[in-house]
């Protein structure tokens, strides 16, 4: 086999697993900061996944579900959260 077409199977998994991913996630929505502080207001006691992130610039990410859909937020800087949240720390939040 060459390294083309071993590159290419490769790359054809890859894209396979992605896809299996998303459709194991449901959909997941990527919202300004701004925005995501806004949908936890809407919600009632609301579970806010936190990871920090980030190699040369550290970044902190958060995220939630709301009505059936998950929002997602990168941010450089620690977001200010509501105090009615439920929080999880997490080692990382991986979106395919």
């Amino acid at each position: 086999m060459s390294y083309v077409a071993a590159s290419t199977g490769g790359a054809a998994a890859a894209a396979a697993a992605i896809a299996q991913a998303i459709k194991a996630s449901g959909a997941i929505v990527r919202v300004t900061p701004e925005d995501f502080t806004r949908i936890l207001s809407r919600s009632s006691k609301p579970l806010v996944v936190i990871a920090r992130g980030g190699f040369i610039k550290p970044n902190y990410q958060y995220l939630t579900a709301y009505k059936g859909l998950f929002f997602y937020t990168k941010s450089p800087t620690e977001l200010l959260l509501p105090g009615d949240i439920e929080i999880i720390n997490a080692k990382e939040i991986w979106i395919p």
